[in-house]
């Protein structure tokens, strides 16, 4: 047979696959839908590096089986191209944003076709396309007709270097998150989105849907739901009378002074009169406006001052005096917090200042609780502690006693039940250039107005200056002709809203435009998206047995995508669907039915690749050097798909050599009719075994996104076959079509060589017998020096040499091994292999 020829084949098999159309869904017809998403990519100017494809070749996995189960698969692809890193390599190089989007979206374009990834490229969107953001201008219009736009007036973060608003989320310890700059605080009129008005369905409608927990988890910490109380006291020698809010009120009996933030409006009338009012005034401006220089809402280290005022506790605990503290926080709660000896940081502020403190919850540990007593320590662990107060709870564990304990103050009318939020609203204005224009029109008799919706799109004009101003105005402020338009609604003088939406505002809806990317008259038809949010059965009971995952609640079935977005955008996005949901726009609640995502593929010493450390590796060279079937592979073999792992282009040459025995092995298909029988006859019983074992195997690692595990299954499977003198070319086709979504161009090439004239991509996914797949299967560790470096799963009494010559081509292993010498190889049966090698080439 001729030689692995990658380039030849790859080539062939994506202009045969464009030119039948392959990948295309169909809006509708009798086979269940399947919506397999992707984030789609934001195309920088450097193009893709090897990290870039690691999900899209993920999500092409289960894409690829699931057509092969009989499904209708929508896997499509688009542009998130608006918003910061444009821009400011716009500025950086003198081009155009638009051209350098266009550049840029051609190139990625280019290498992700490459790869041979199926996605659905007839249903290519950008979000820069007017035909595209028109619709996101309308879905903001509908978010302002029902009240959930508003502007307001509030601190924003101004970042001092790319010279914008920066959302709290967008400051990582007050420096910028793009740009690693510094950041203060500006008093600005902003765009705001309400999703505050969402905030409990968000938290409760994670438990509909299928996300990892850890999504789950970093979803609700952000909400911040709290169950708590709230305590209503009068000021003592005043009229006056405050509330504050306790998520932890199982100790509200430890309760021995009150905070309140430094910016709290009521703080002024609270130490009206006072002598130390002034004192006092000058001391909290004096800590909002050191947080608002930091872009912190508190420090390690407490500060505050006492205001002259106690409040009268209602609870019987006394006066409790009234402290200004810089770890309070005003729009949290009440802004005015009861404090406590059971909490770090009021512990920690209480001792600072010698203020008297109480505690009430003691852990079981004798010596510790002497401790806690005599104020040593602060014991913060409420729900796992004893309680001694009050008397009707003494003994008693505050986990089992905090719903009773609940209800006795409120019984007692010491407190009323609360919810609250850590959930703040969206800030949506961004005053930069290459964004969506805010479709809203400023009327000195009017008001504010709306672009009327047959104006839609409010195209971004095409400016020649589109440098940040320091002013805090978007460049759109100087374009007097753009700026100056008549009222739609009186005719009048009107100037246009000159802030762009936030490069958030196009991926927040991106899947929906998918489902009809054409339409000009809606986002999305309503039979379409009827179609791609349905959960009909496929009609053939060929598939009822295979895995399927039934849609429950949002139109995309499985949406994969970075750690670093499942919190902000994953929240956006569902804000969004369930604002259009509630207004009848989308059938679902939710949009996303099944949320994973993948760690990143690190440089070769183990850092993030940069282009500014000269770490990145083009898959072009690779795709050009090995195939890309070979990086494929690689990629998902590399290890747990869900962990982030070191690139090594030594290792992935053991991927390549894997797909040339896979070649290798159709000469020992290749045989006579006759030989055919007598193989027939006496296939080897083991074989078969295994071969059953390794469907099942397979088709379950992909569903659990163990691909790697997949591959090293179907790596077993070869060198078994290796071992024949000849194979049946079912046994042959059983192997490329496990392998066929992970290698799509030499399985389908070598498919056609055995007489096929339909694609192995449309052929069915293998079947396995029960019986024969029953076989045990471990999970092998690997060890280079004794230190684990890595494992592989296999079938019990594999030997002693499959052990050591697997274990020496996993990729996590080899760069371990690289240019070292093999002293010996220790096999510990079914357990483990660890690979003894010299600490240097020389030793």
């Amino acid at each position: 047979m001729s030689q692995y020829d990658h380039k030849r084949i790859e080539k062939k098999w994506q202009r045969v696959w464009a030119q039948q159309k392959l990948y295309q869904a169909r809006d509708g017809g009798r086979r269940k839908k399947y919506y397999a998403l992707i984030e789609f990519p934001y195309p920088s100017g450097d193009g893709l590096h090897v990290g870039h494809p690691r999900p899209y070749i993920g999500m092409d996995v289960i894409a690829r089986k699931r057509r092969m189960e009989g499904y209708n698969v929508l896997y499509p692809i688009g542009w998130d191209a608006f918003g910061l890193p444009t821009e400011n390599y716009a500025l950086k190089t003198g081009i155009h944003p638009a051209t350098v989007t266009k550049r840029n979206t051609k190139n990625f374009k280019r290498q992700i076709q490459s790869l041979g990834i199926s996605f659905d490229w007839s249903r290519e969107i950008n979000t820069t396309d007017p035909a595209y953001y028109r619709w996101t201008q309308w879905i903001f219009l509908q978010f302002f007709k029902h009240g959930l736009a508003y502007k307001k007036k509030m601190p924003i973060n101004w970042c001092l270097s790319c010279k914008i608003g920066l959302a709290n989320e967008e400051v990582v310890d007050g420096k910028c998150e793009r740009c690693g700059g510094e950041t203060e605080k500006r008093e600005k009129e902003q765009w705001m989105l309400a999703i505050t008005k969402y905030a409990d369905r968000l938290d409760k409608d994670l438990d509909l849907v299928d996300y990892a927990e850890r999504i789950k988890v970093q979803q609700r910490n952000w909400i911040g739901r709290s169950e708590g109380l709230l305590f209503t006291a009068p000021v003592k020698g005043t009229d006056l009378t405050i509330q504050t809010f306790s998520a932890h009120f199982e100790a509200f009996y430890a309760d021995t002074f009150v905070v309140i933030a430094p910016d709290h409006p009521r703080l002024p009338e609270l130490v009206r009169g006072l002598p130390q009012e002034r004192e006092v005034r000058d001391f909290a401006d004096a800590l909002t406006e050191k947080r608002t220089r930091t872009g912190r809402e508190a420090t390690d280290e407490p500060e505050g001052i006492f205001t002259g005022r106690y409040i009268v506790d209602p609870v019987g605990n006394g006066d409790l005096p009234i402290w200004v503290a810089n770890f309070a926080i005003a729009d949290y709660g009440t802004g005015i917090v009861k404090a406590s000896a059971h909490d770090e940081r009021d512990f920690a502020f209480a001792k600072k200042y010698g203020i008297r403190l109480k505690p009430v919850i003691f852990p079981e540990n004798p010596e510790e609780r002497k401790r806690v007593e005599n104020l040593e320590v602060c014991f913060s662990d409420m729900q796992n502690g004893i309680l001694a107060e009050p008397p009707e709870f003494s003994g008693k564990r505050g986990s089992d006693s905090r719903s009773a304990i609940a209800d006795y103050a409120v019984r007692k009318g010491f407190a009323e039940r609360k919810v609250s939020y850590k959930l703040r609203d969206w800030v949506f204005s961004r005053q930069r250039y290459w964004g969506e224009p805010i479709p809203l029109i400023y009327c000195q008799g009017c008001g504010v107005v709306p672009v009327p919706e047959k104006d839609l799109p409010v195209k971004l004009p095409t400016v020649t200056n589109y440098k940040p101003t320091d002013t805090g105005e978007s460049p759109l402020a100087a374009i007097e002709k753009w700026v100056n338009v008549k009222c739609p609604r009186c005719g009048g003088a009107g100037r246009r809203e000159t802030d762009t939406m936030p490069n958030w505002a196009g991926s927040s809806w991106y899947y929906l435009r998918y489902t009809d990317p054409d339409n000009s008259k809606a986002f999305a038809g309503k039979r379409k998206l009827a179609y791609w949010c349905s959960s009909k059965r496929a009609s053939d009971s060929r598939y009822e047995n295979q895995m399927l995952v039934e849609p429950k609640v949002g139109p995309v079935d499985w949406y994969n995508g970075g750690m670093e977005h499942t919190t902000l955008h994953l929240l956006y996005s569902r804000f969004w669907h369930k604002f259009l949901h509630d207004q009848k726009l989308v059938p679902t609640p939710e949009p996303y039915a099944k949320r994973t995502s993948h760690g990143l593929i690190l440089a070769e010493g183990g850092e993030k690749m940069s282009k500014s450390k000269g770490n990145v590796v083009n898959p072009d060279d690779i795709v050009g050097r090995f195939g890309a079937d070979s990086l494929r592979v690689y990629e998902m073999f590399m290890g747990p798909f869900e962990q982030a792992i070191a690139w090594s282009t030594d290792s992935l040459v053991g991927a390549r050599r894997f797909l040339e025995r896979v070649w290798r092995l159709r000469d020992k298909s290749q045989i006579t009719s006759t030989k055919l029988q007598t193989i027939s006859n006496t296939r080897n019983s083991n074989l078969q075994t295994l071969l059953h074992q390794t469907i099942k195997k397979v088709g379950e690692d992909i569903e659990c996104m163990k691909f790697n595990t997949a591959v090293s299954t179907l790596m077993i499977l070869v060198n078994a076959l290796e071992k024949e003198t000849a194979i049946t070319p079912g046994d042959y086709e059983t192997l490329l079509t496990l392998l066929a979504p992970f290698a799509p161009h030499i399985v389908e090439e070598l498919f056609s060589t055995l007489g096929h004239r339909t694609s192995i991509h449309a052929a069915l996914w293998p079947a396995f017998d029960e019986e024969l797949a029953r076989g045990e299967w471990m999970t092998v560790i690997v060890q280079v020096n004794g230190k684990t470096r890595g494992s592989f799963n296999a079938e019990r009494g594999l030997s002693d040499e499959e052990m050591r010559a697997h274990a020496a081509s996993l990729p996590a292993a080899g760069k371990w091994i690289q240019g070292k010498e093999i002293k010996k190889v220790i096999v510990v049966k079914d357990r483990l292999v660890n690979i003894v090698v010299s600490s240097s080439p020389h030793e």
